[in-house]
């Protein structure tokens, strides 16, 4: 049953493309190495062809099955014999894997002392005892916290840090000698703080964003404010984005993201100094599908709180993120997006995690919205920031500009601004037109 303005998918094909496009086998590279080593942000070398595929290897004879006892032995057999060739390729490809980035680098600076890049700052010091990682805040107590008794007591209290992590307030310092940046601060604030750092960062130094949003006034992603806040268009960018809460990082359980870069060598770079066994890092070269739904979500998942804050059921929330999910489709691939990035890790990955946990901040403040609570008192409770609040009004703006209806996500800006309360919202959505799913 289709209930909005736009046609709505299903919530178990979120992001089907059209019958006219096909999804390409994901390739797996690796560098080769090449003495002497460069440093990381400037790669040599060939790209080796991946391993076979597990369906690609060499055949196994699968018994046929039979009735009775001997039928199930034999199916047993077949179940063993496909998941053992599962294993050999993988240990096939991971002898092959190239280590030589994590070797290489010496330092790794992170911008920002959030729960997140203080997640990131510690999964890499972790990676590799003899690297400095250093963290540039701007609170004075986190960054003594840090650096006294190895705790970010603001926003991780509970994690002792590695003692190769050093705080610092002093931008100099914390970009000199850098082999590669991640980039953590809010989106809203980090045109304006770069710009003030510029000066020290390093014209070929990689840029790792882990910010999720679009810039509210000028709509820009974090792959068009990097190069221009820092006057430099061709600063390395990669862009970090998945299913992933800070506190499961924190606590090494398993997790899987994806970097995205249009030079597929950086790519590789990031994903040999990021992998490791409790983290999985896909590669694509889709940064745009990556950045759009990695900012659409958060407003998704306020659309998500206002539904269980209002307590309007299992059927309500299904339809709400299945519609949500078409929309952001529908917009990201006007905007250049692969659909199969959509249906990833970055998309409906990152969607299911953001719009049915409650550890998420968006998710959390739609649900106080959704049960009577002000904008300004939850803002005021809250210690970190939810992307989706300002990512809400530019998403109106980018389906105007892309000629898209997009019912679900276009409510959630007059919600937030105290135009429209969510019951009134509820029912405009449910007595728009019947229509044709696509």
């Amino acid at each position: 049953m289709a209930i909005f303005a736009e046609p709505s998918m299903t919530i178990v094909s979120l992001f089907n493309s059209h019958t006219h496009n096909h999804v390409q086998r994901p390739q797996i590279l690796s560098l080769r190495h090449s003495p002497p080593r460069p440093p990381p942000h400037c790669l040599s070398g060939t790209l080796d062809p991946p391993p076979p595929s597990p369906d690609e290897a060499e055949p196994e004879s699968i018994p046929r099955t039979s009735g009775g006892g001997d039928g199930r032995k034999d199916r047993r057999k077949a179940v063993r014999l496909a998941w053992e060739k599962i294993v050999r390729w993988s240990r096939s490809w991971r002898s092959r894997a190239n280590t030589d980035v994590l070797e290489r680098t010496n330092k790794v600076a992170v911008l920002g002392g959030g729960s997140f890049g203080t997640a990131m700052a510690t999964h890499i010091a972790e990676r590799k005892a003899e690297m400095e990682v250093n963290m540039l805040v701007r609170d004075s107590l986190v960054c003594r916290s840090i650096n006294e008794s190895h705790y970010n007591r603001k926003y991780l209290p509970e994690y002792k840090l590695p003692e190769n992590i050093i705080a610092t307030t002093n931008a100099k310092d914390a970009m000199k000698g850098a082999d590669f940046c991640l980039h953590a601060v809010p989106v809203q604030f980090s045109s304006l703080f770069l710009e003030g750092i510029s000066q020290y960062v390093d014209p070929n130094l990689p840029f790792i964003s882990l910010s999720k949003g679009l810039e509210l006034n000028t709509l820009r992603t974090m792959s068009q404010i990097i190069p221009q806040a820092l006057g430099n268009p061709r600063q390395p960018f990669i862009v970090l984005s998945g299913p992933s809460f800070a506190v499961e990082l924190m606590r090494k359980l398993p997790t899987a993201m994806v970097v995205a870069s249009k030079d597929k060598k950086l790519a590789s770079a990031a994903q040999q100094l990021l992998a490791s066994p409790h983290l999985r890092i896909n590669s694509s070269g889709d940064v745009t599908g990556v950045e759009i739904a990695g900012a659409l979500k958060n407003v998704l998942a306020i659309a998500a709180g206002i539904v269980e804050g209002m307590n309007l059921g299992n059927n309500c929330m299904a339809a709400l993120v299945a519609q949500g999910c078409s929309e952001i489709r529908w917009l990201a691939t006007k905007m250049g997006a692969k659909t199969t990035t959509l249906t990833g890790l970055s998309g409906s990955g990152d969607i299911m995690l953001t719009c049915f946990v409650d550890l998420s901040r968006n998710r959390t403040l739609g649900k106080r919205l959704g049960s009577g609570e002000k904008l300004d008192e939850i803002l005021s409770s809250m210690n970190q920031v939810a992307e989706g609040v300002s990512t809400a009004g530019a998403v109106i703006a980018l389906a105007q500009k892309y000629k898209v209806k997009m019912p679900v996500l276009t409510a959630v800006a007059p919600i937030i601004d105290n135009e429209l309360t969510p019951k009134r919202a509820v029912l405009e959505l449910m007595n728009l037109p019947q229509v044709e799913e696509v």
